[in-house]
Order: structure tokens, then C-alpha cells, then sequence
């Protein structure tokens, strides 16, 4: 025993390992303790408020309804005197100018009756054109059938004294019954249509055609 002993640790054999002697596994590190997530209560558990009695529930204020403000109506038009009303023997004159015509009227209650120069509107004015623009403002006034008119008529040619004599009927009404002023002038019958043929110039064939030119 003693020799075994002396031996030295490298010719000593290899120790028995005895199952005590085995150190044993270390142990896994405990988990972290996280506590449970509250659970939110869902729109169906959740408990409805309680509603409150109908004592404590304070009335609402009634809606006022404020009467509507009533549409301002226009103001009547004052009644238009009609030439009806005029005594018999009322007479209203005017004179009417177109170009170099002069057409001096004179109207007076009556049933439509025409005196121009002695003549009768469709033997003066032949053409219906011309019968249209003298009955013209008497026809937008309404008094076609309500007037005579009587006129004498000088210069110019046929189609200026027509419009010569419907100036002068429109300017008469106005004398008649101021209240047609609004509806004859925005008709442009109160107005002298100025327009007139240019006169000719010395050198010239008319107003400002020339001759022609030649070279040679």
C-alpha cells in the first residue's frame, strides 16, 4: 500500500467517477412573471347607463316658428286715363319730322278714322308697309279703334312722311295722356330718327363715289 502511495499523480490511473460525484445540471432561469392583461369589457357587456327618470329629464324649449315675413307686393300702377274719357271736343296736336318731311297731327276721340291731306290712310299710303308704320303707336297703346287722326303732310318722299307722321301721332299721345310716355319711349317712338341722305360733293357722282381713275 505504501508504494502505491509514492506513485507519482501521472502514473496514477484514472479516477472512478462515482454517479455522486457528477455535479448536477444547473437549473433554467425562472421565467419573468408578467402579470395578466386586463380584459376590456365588449359593447355588448358593457352595462347601459341608466336612463334617467322623466321627472329629472328637463323639457326641451319648444321651437319658436316666427311667421314669415310677408312678400313685399309691388305697389298697383296708378289706372291709365284713357282718351275715352276726354271731352268731344278735345283736340291734341304735334308735329312729327323725318328727314326732310314735315307731318303736322292732330288727334281727337273718334273710331279710327285717317285724314292725310284731304286723303284716306289707304289712298295716301298705298302699301301696307307704309299703312303698318303710321297705325303703329296707337296700335301698342290699344287706341287703334279709339282716335281719329287728321294730318298735312309736306317734303319729302313717301317712306319719311310715314315715318314723319307716326313721330307726330306718338309725340300727340303724350299730349293726350302723359301716362303712355313710358311704353312709347321704350318703343323709340318719341325720338326724330336723325338719319339723312349726305349731299353731294363737287368732283364727285354722289356723296363720295368717285369717277374713275384712268392713267391714259
Amino acid at each position: 500500500m505504501i508504494e502505491r502511495e509514492d506513485q507519482t499523480e501521472d502514473q496514477k490511473g484514472p479516477e472512478e467517477v462515482t454517479p455522486d460525484a457528477v455535479a448536477p445540471d444547473p437549473e433554467p432561469p425562472a421565467a419573468e412573471f408578467t402579470p395578466p392583461a386586463e380584459e376590456t369589457p365588449s359593447a355588448e357587456e358593457t352595462p347601459a347607463p341608466e336612463e334617467a327618470p322623466p321627472s329629472e329629464i328637463a323639457p326641451e324649449p319648444a321651437a319658436t316658428t316666427e311667421p314669415e315675413a310677408e312678400a313685399e307686393q309691388p305697389p298697383e300702377p296708378e289706372p291709365i286715363r284713357t282718351l275715352q274719357e276726354l271731352a268731344a271736343d278735345a283736340r291734341y296736336s304735334a308735329t312729327g319730322k323725318r328727314k326732310t318731311a314735315v307731318a303736322r297731327v292732330i288727334i281727337k276721340p273718334g273710331s279710327g278714322q285717317f285724314e292725310l291731306n284731304g286723303r284716306t290712310l289707304e289712298v295716301y299710303f298705298p302699301r301696307r308697309v307704309h299703312q303698318a308704320i303710321v297705325r303703329q303707336p296707337l296700335e301698342i297703346v290699344g287706341f287703334a279703334e279709339r282716335v281719329d287722326v287728321r294730318a298735312r303732310i309736306h317734303g319729302g318722299g313717301i317712306s319719311g312722311q310715314a315715318d314723319a307722321v307716326r313721330h307726330g301721332i306718338s309725340k300727340a299721345l303724350i299730349e293726350a295722356d302723359p301716362g303712355l310716355r313710358g311704353e312709347l319711349k321704350r318703343r323709340q317712338l318719341l325720338t326724330r330718327d336723325p338719319r339723312e341722305k349726305e349731299r353731294r360733293k363737287a368732283g364727285l357722282k354722289k356723296a363720295r363715289k368717285r369717277p374713275q381713275f384712268s392713267k391714259r
